[in-house]
């Protein structure tokens, strides 16, 4: 079958469900309350779908959520409904998603029989707990807003909503819209940590002849540089591909692309730091526009007796942790959130494990919020402060 014009998602999502979806969940449970929207994984609920996103994982698909009660009554009816009496195509698009080799990935395909569609029937509160690993309309406390990567939290609380019968999915978005502030604090805090850990080795690596060593650990810098401008504009940095695509509708991306471009470019040591000083002084400028704390000065300056020069970012750290007020925040260990001190995939895709990792770093249970190293005669509780001290 011919290509149709490509929509983007979350316009033929807003479609399916207004004019194929609707009637028949009306016809399946009459009058029942829902709610209906698109939320979730998917290019296309950050707003970073193209032609290219069609292949996989892509097409006419939403979430119907229903009262919790309502679910063991009226979701197979419905999913069955949907399944016999969809359209095959919708806007030119198949609404059967056919199996693949990959048991987590469906692609659209024609089909003469019932209709596997990607209508999801579920509860709001379900759904967060799978997705999250909590319901957020029970509150956030600290440890879960920590053990939550920043790609799931953009995921839920972007998208869109077509209809909200419920009125529970609405409130539980604005919950996890962002960060409370002495949380943003920490995160901020923790994210100027790790340039701080790194800033003076893309020098030492150059100056042993080691250039491949020295852009390596400049491309972590601009990564971690990136990721902190996203967090000083209230935005949860997503996961890598999608990275470049999110910095560049910050503020900071016209006053920064070029430079980091530059950065990434540079084959020779003494290049790639002047980049580098360049990129430090906009970010510290960006920082203390935001009034956050103090006034930090945005100077570089040689990293101690060494001829590498540095903005001692530990600096911006130590003043965003005194601007905490609550102390128990304030005396975490500078980690940060579950993606800033894990870089694996398949930890940062499953809750559980997120949840499992944040609790033994942190020290605070994510479920109870309950330090679960108080009385630990190694040190390690209030979030295990031996951390502080780690090497950069």
């Amino acid at each position: 079958m011919p290509t149709p014009a490509f929509l983007p998602g979350l316009e033929l999502s807003r479609r399916f469900y207004t004019e194929a979806v609707r009637s028949l969940l009306e016809e399946a449970a009459p009058g029942i309350p829902h709610t209906a929207a698109r939320i979730g994984p998917g290019s296309e609920v950050l707003g970073y779908d193209t032609e290219r996103s069609a292949d996989h994982e892509w097409g006419p698909r939403l979430q119907l959520f229903l009262h919790p009660h309502d679910v063991p009554r009226h979701a197979a009816r419905i999913r069955h409904m949907l399944a016999q009496h969809l359209p095959k195509t919708f806007h030119g698009w198949p609404t059967h998603f056919a199996a693949t080799g990959d048991p987590d990935v469906r692609v659209m395909q024609i089909t003469d029989g019932p209709v596997h569609h990607r209508v999801e029937v579920t509860a709001v509160s379900s759904w967060f707990r799978a997705a999250l690993g909590f319901d957020p309309a029970s509150g956030v406390t600290p440890a879960q807003w920590l053990a939550t990567p920043t790609q799931l939290l953009a995921e839920v609380t972007g998208g869109a909503v077509f209809h909200d019968g419920l009125h529970t999915l609405t409130p539980a978005r604005t919950a996890l819209r962002w960060y409370p502030h002495d949380l943003w604090l920490h995160v901020l805090a923790c994210q100027w940590r790790r340039i701080a850990q790194k800033e003076a080795f893309v020098g030492r690596c150059g100056e042993v002849g080691d250039e491949l060593g020295s852009a390596v650990e400049a491309g972590r810098l601009v990564r971690d540089l990136m990721r902190l401008c996203l967090l000083m504009n209230r935005r949860y940095p997503p996961y890598g591909k999608w990275l470049g695509s999110a910095f560049a509708r910050t503020p900071a991306a016209p006053r920064l692309t070029s430079v980091l471009t530059s950065v990434l470019a540079a084959t020779d040591w003494h290049v790639r730091e002047r980049h580098l000083v360049h990129a430090y002084g906009i970010v510290a400028h960006l920082h203390n526009e935001l009034e956050l704390t103090d006034r930090v000065d945005a100077a570089t300056r040689p990293y101690h007796s060494r001829p590498f020069q540095v903005l001692r970012a530990d600096r911006f750290t130590r003043a965003l942790t005194a601007r905490i007020k609550d102390p128990d925040l304030r005396d975490l260990a500078t980690v940060g959130a579950v993606d800033q001190f894990i870089d694996s995939t398949d930890v940062l895709s499953d809750p559980d494990l997120t949840r499992a990792a944040t609790d033994a770093v942190t020290g605070i249970d994510a479920v109870t919020g309950i330090d679960v190293h108080d009385g630990d005669p190694c040190g390690t509780a209030n979030g295990g402060r031996g951390h502080r001290h780690h090497s950069g």
